[in-house]
């Protein structure tokens, strides 16, 4: 008997399997809503699944329905309370949630937030994602409801521990947030150094901007691109030439070399590579040559706001 029941349960495992191996595809495509229609469909049928649950949590959470989303992390929590990325979805959906909701209920929300990570990293002391959770939570929180500058420095020092590289970034945005930026460009220097990843260099990069320091974040650019070879970092260095009116003429070569080797898998459509050429024209007091690239953007994207502005400007000239 127990025979004929392990040979009846085998092909609904493996539907199972199938299922979700087809779901995290669909999420892996940004095919939300299919995904969220096909697990709603499976957990209807099979309400214990614990992935089919999570799964489901996840095509909400990528949608932005942050109830429906608690809704299935909570399940989870409540079937294994020991395992800890589950406490990590719950408190990330919550986290989401708060960010959306009134400054009043945001607040009444922020113990269960943090019970959820704390948890999470109570049950695995190698739980990056968590500790990065914490890092953000308690140096974006006020101090009247815990935030501190401390307890996100001490799961930066778990992360570093962990993984340098992760360590390092984690430093480098909490002295960023601080108001410490000798020390956020050293610790985002030491995250190049360390791991040297795109998303290292983009750190640095977005910190230089914000910083008003254009020509250390286009130099940036330059050291990323000569690792990477990525043609998107031609599209980088002329948005911030464009934006901050510097180093125009090289911004000029890297936009025409963006738009002349440009792919889908740039990311930025060329409509606004463009839109900095027109900048760029603008700045250089070109009036023709600016409204010829604004045409050009506003005749791909006719709907973007900052085009239709940008020709208004350049009329003007």
């Amino acid at each position: 008997m127990k025979l004929l029941l392990l040979f009846f349960a085998v092909p609904f495992t493996l539907l199972g399997q199938s299922t979700f191996m087809d779901v995290e595809k669909m999420l892996e495509k940004k095919q939300f809503v299919k995904a969220e229609t096909e697990m709603e469909r499976y957990v209807q049928e099979h309400p214990n699944d614990l992935r089919g649950i999570e799964l489901l949590g996840d095509a909400y959470g990528q949608q932005q329905k942050w109830d429906s989303a608690i809704e299935q992390y909570k399940k989870l929590v409540d079937a294994k309370p020991n395992t800890a990325n589950y406490h990590y979805k719950y408190g990330g959906a919550m986290g989401m949630k708060a960010l959306k909701v009134n400054k009043f209920k945001a607040v009444g929300m922020i113990g269960d937030i943090k019970d959820a990570f704390l948890k999470a990293a109570e049950l695995d002391p190698k739980h990056i994602d968590t500790r990065w959770a914490l890092v953000e939570l308690y140096i974006q929180l006020p101090g009247i409801v815990g935030g501190s500058v401390d307890k996100s420095l001490k799961y930066a020092n778990e992360l570093e521990k962990l993984s340098k590289v992760d360590g390092y970034l984690a430093k480098g945005y909490v002295y960023e947030y601080d108001k410490e930026p000798a020390l956020a460009e050293r610790y985002y220097k030491m995250a190049i150094k360390e791991g040297g990843s795109m998303t290292c260099y983009e750190k640095l990069t977005t910190f230089y901007e914000k910083q008003k320091q254009p020509e250390k974040a286009i130099a940036n650019i330059e050291d990323n691109h000569e690792v990477h070879k990525r043609n998107a970092l031609h599209y980088q260095i002329g948005k911030v030439a464009a934006e901050y009116n510097v180093e125009l003429d090289k911004g000029e070569m890297c936009l025409n070399t963006y738009l002349k080797n440009y792919s889908a898998e740039d990311g930025v459509p060329k409509a606004w590579a463009n839109y900095r050429l027109a900048q760029i024209n603008k700045h250089k007091g070109k009036k023709q040559e600016a409204l010829r690239y604004i045409d050009l953007a506003i005749a791909e994207l006719p709907d973007i706001k900052p085009f239709k502005e940008e020709r208004t400007a350049i009329l003007k000239l």
